[in-house]
This record gives structure tokens, C-alpha cells and sequence, in this order.
């Protein structure tokens, strides 16, 4: 054999050699990628401390971020696996879905309401606190109220806080509208009142859109606002995966908890370190809008309060909004939880 031939040959083997190996790293990287759906709110920080601290790259995770105005816009795309985790909030769509035999997994808390610590406002139009047409919570009566989607979480709470007023939902006129919508509808008087989450609330209160009335922490303690999915797709292909994006989100909840003081608020340089990543994940950039109120509960074990789950779900069967026959508490996998925390232990607030 020629030295001509035989160096051919070894070229071509090596060339064989490279590209099974760029495979194998593309299907370990196909492998090892999360989609994952969200609403950019400042109660999403586990997920961006997780991201901009490399806490997922050290789990080997390639996560692409993917916006949404909504949670329960992210239930199809979760249902048919083109996303593998939402951070969002249960829904009378996603239980729906679950009537349908589709597997979705409630699988940790994302945010929630102990008493003090406000996930969501609602806020009335200045204009009409200015006239006197809006004095107690009473006066809701008649006036067009925005809600992000038709059986969400906020609707639930919206529900406590028409009650709390001695009203029935049908008093007022409901308006679907993302978070960030509500603020320009309240701006320019197309709606009456809004239920926004941070920092949307905050936002429109300090521009002068609107007035605060009653936050959901008083209306609905211990409200399981959101949580994460996981769609049963990723969670049965990809178990290793899953359980390393959520304890790499955890490892974001702990450091957001470890910047904040008992009542929410962020202190120290653990608090301002954490300020800029909100800054740099949100579309709010100024450090001092984030130290001017309190931050909702991100539970940093991921505990996820059943009975709040139970009782939306009936908010939603009494409004007409369920097809089909489930148990609440039928899509609930604590085992990804169980086990992360079982490695990691649970959460000792750092010095």
C-alpha cells in the first residue's frame, strides 16, 4: 500500500472519528437543553440568580428563556412538549388539559402569599379615587376590573377580594389583559381596576395610574400564586435533567432569600447584587424601584401549599370554566422536590 493511500485512509478515519464525536456533543447538548416559559416578573428570580449565576451551566443545562404574557398561554406549548418547564400559575386550562390525559406535573412553589409578603395588587384608576366615584372596596361595583386570563390564579384572588366587599364576580366586568397591558389600560382609563404582579404594581402606582386597594396576601393568605410545571414529556425522558434545572433553581430561590430581611425587603450587598439581576432581567433598570417594597414569598424549599390549589380549583368548577372530571390534586409530583432536597437539605438562611 502506498504511504499516499495509507495517509487517505487515516484522514478519513480520523474525519469519520471527528464527526461521530460532534454528534455525540450535539445530542448531548439536544439533550441537556430546557425550554422554559415565563412571564418575566420579579417572582421569577430563582430562575434568572439560577441563569446569571451559572448555577445552571454547572448542572451542564443549556435553558432557553422563552417569554410569555401569560401562564395559561403556556399550557399547549407545555402539553405538547415544545416546552419542558413553566413558571407560572395553575389554571382552569392546565386542569382541563389534565382531564384530557395530558401530562402535566405540578412539581415546586414558585411564589406565594404568608401574610405580609404581597404577590399581587389590585389597583384602581386614580382619576376615579380623585372623583370620589371610588372610595371603598364596596364601589368596585360596576366597573371594569382587568384580570391576566379567564381561570387563573389571579382570578382566584380576585374572587376573595370581590367577597371581601360582599359582592359576587358577576358585579363586575371582567377584562383579560397581560400584566404589562394592564398598566397602559389603567394609563389611558380603558379599564377601572387591575390585579398586576410585581413590578407592574409598583410601576403603575409610582407613574400615578393608580392607587393600591387590597393586595392578595390580605385577601387570600398563603395563596399558592405560582408554581412550576414540568411538562411529563421532559419529565419522563429527561429525569436526570429535571432534577438538576430544579435544584439549580433552588440554588437561585436561596440566594434571593439570603438578600432579603423578615418582612421582604432587600438588604445589604447581598440584597444590591441580587437588585441587579432583577434590573438586567426585568424591564425595570432602576436599583431603587426594587428596594421600594416588599418582595413576594418564594418558598426556598419549593413547598407548595395544597389546599390553596384545592380551593382555586373551585373557583374555577363553580365559574363554569372545567371540561371533564380530576382531581385537583392529581398532577402534583413532589418526587423531583423530595429528592433535590434530599440531596441539598433544607434551607438555613446564609449570614
Amino acid at each position: 500500500m502506498s504511504w499516499t493511500r495509507a495517509a487517505g485512509r487515516l484522514m478519513a478515519g480520523i474525519l469519520t472519528l471527528l464527526v461521530a464525536q460532534t454528534a455525540l456533543v450535539q445530542t448531548a447538548l439536544a439533550q441537556n437543553k430546557v425550554n422554559l416559559g415565563y412571564t418575566r416578573l420579579a417572582t421569577d428570580i430563582g430562575l434568572y440568580v439560577a441563569d446569571k449565576r451559572g448555577y445552571f451551566k454547572v448542572e451542564g443545562l443549556d435553558v432557553n428563556f422563552v417569554l410569555f404574557d401569560s401562564a395559561a398561554r403556556m399550557i399547549t406549548p407545555a402539553a405538547t412538549g415544545d416546552l419542558d418547564v413553566v413558571a407560572g400559575a395553575t389554571s382552569a386550562g392546565f386542569y382541563n388539559a389534565v382531564a384530557r390525559g395530558i401530562d402535566l406535573r405540578v412539581v415546586a412553589d414558585k411564589v406565594s402569599t404568608p401574610p405580609g409578603r404581597t404577590s399581587q395588587t389590585l389597583i384602581v384608576r386614580k382619576a376615579l379615587v380623585d372623583s370620589g366615584r371610588f372610595k371603598t372596596l364596596a364601589d368596585i361595583k360596576g366597573l371594569k376590573v382587568a384580570n391576566s386570563a379567564p381561570g387563573t390564579a389571579a382570578m382566584a384572588s380576585l374572587y376573595k377580594m370581590v367577597e371581601r366587599a360582599g359582592l359576587k364576580i358577576s358585579d363586575v366586568e371582567l377584562v383579560s389583559l397581560g400584566f404589562p397591558q394592564q398598566v397602559l389600560a389603567l394609563s389611558s382609563g380603558a379599564i377601572d381596576l387591575a390585579l398586576p404582579a410585581e413590578p407592574m404594581t409598583t410601576e403603575a402606582v409610582t407613574k400615578g395610574y393608580g392607587v393600591k386597594v387590597i393586595t392578595d396576601d390580605e385577601a387570600y393568605p398563603y395563596h399558592q400564586i405560582a408554581v412550576l410545571f414540568y411538562s411529563g414529556k421532559f419529565a419522563k425522558e429527561k429525569p436526570e435533567v429535571a432534577h438538576k434545572f430544579l435544584k439549580a433553581f433552588l440554588r437561585g430561590v436561596r440566594d434571593h432569600n439570603d438578600a432579603l430581611d423578615a418582612k421582604g425587603n432587600f438588604t445589604g450587598p447581598k440584597g444590591e447584587a441580587i437588585i441587579a439581576i432583577l434590573n438586567e432581567y426585568t424591564t425595570i433598570k432602576d436599583p431603587a424601584f426594587y428596594r421600594s417594597f416588599p418582595l413576594a414569598f418564594c418558598n426556598p424549599d419549593g413547598t407548595i401549599h395544597l389546599d390553596s390549589l384545592k380551593n382555586d380549583f373551585q373557583v374555577y368548577k363553580e365559574a363554569g370554566l372545567l371540561e371533564g372530571t380530576v382531581d385537583p390534586l392529581k398532577p402534583i409530583d413532589t418526587s423531583f422536590l423530595d429528592a433535590v432536597l434530599k440531596e441539598i437539605g433544607p434551607y438555613k438562611k446564609a449570614n
